[in-house]
């Protein structure tokens, strides 16, 4: 009897086996086919957008600086009213 309960026990065992086997194929193949392209999506749109930040911020510097040659007298009085203003909020 013993030797029939051992056999059912290894069937038991076998199956389960199989079908953990067979749900990590499925998950693997998920992701190979889903999340992997869309992790590579996102990563290529980060990408772009940092990129695109990136050159707003060189294209305003760029300005800025035009401004600041044209205009010096009017860069620095915007620089000191800044400060004093900056200077008050510190002070409460």
């Amino acid at each position: 009897m013993a030797n029939a309960s051992d056999r059912t026990t290894d069937n038991a065992k076998d199956m389960a086996q199989s079908e953990i086997a067979a749900l990590r194929e499925k998950v693997e193949a998920l992701m190979a086919e889903r999340v992997s392209p869309a992790l590579s999506a996102v990563a290529d749109q980060a990408g772009s957008l940092a990129q695109g930040a990136a050159e707003t911020v060189r294209r305003q510097s760029d300005h800025l600086a035009g401004t600041v040659r044209a205009q010096p007298f009017v860069a620095v009085g915007a620089a000191a009213l800044a400060g004093l203003a900056v200077g008050l909020l510190i002070r409460r």
